[in-house]
């Protein structure tokens, strides 16, 4: 069974967004070994100088290397990244699942990744140049995931 990461810089807080996880955590243990992994970002001051955003970044970047599992794709969520249509994230999940590959997510924290992680991708990846809720994107991913294994398995999920 595929392995599948997901590194976030937060935690779900809401209730409605904890039930959300829960049903799409439920629906992908069929298709996956999943597992999450939430760290906390590093807080900030209100209005943070540019130095102490990169600070905060380059401390988040070393949490998110210890937590990297080895020999898998990794793959950030990123605004500069690469667009996939939902097919395309699944053609993406069924060539590593094929080579026997893991895949790793990595959702950042508000102030997003910093250029370590970006540089140790395999993929960058974006939803849209829309900024969404860091919670409410976990969500969205999930969701992704799950369409692609559907779509995967000839499922009548996508339409």
């Amino acid at each position: 069974m595929m392995k599948i990461t997901l590194i976030a810089l937060s935690s779900l807080k809401e209730k409605y967004l904890k039930d959300a996880a829960a049903e799409y955590i439920k629906r992908l243990r069929a298709y996956c070994d999943l597992n999450i992994i939430e760290l906390d970002p590093i807080r900030l001051p209100e209005k943070p100088s540019d130095a102490e955003i990169n600070a905060a970044l380059e401390r988040e970047a070393e949490q998110i290397l210890k937590k990297i599992p080895d020999g898998c794709t990794v793959i950030s969520l990123c605004i500069e990244g690469k667009q996939l249509s939902s097919e395309e994230l699944a053609e993406t999940v069924a060539e590593n699942s094929n080579f026997g590959r893991g895949l790793t997510f990595i959702i950042g924290s508000s102030c997003g990744l910093s250029e370590k992680i970006k540089r140790r991708s395999d993929i960058r990846l974006s939803f849209s140049k829309m900024t969404f809720p860091h919670q409410l994107f976990r969500i969205m991913l999930l969701e992704q995931l799950y369409r692609a294994f559907k779509i995967n398995s000839g499922g009548s999920y996508h339409k």
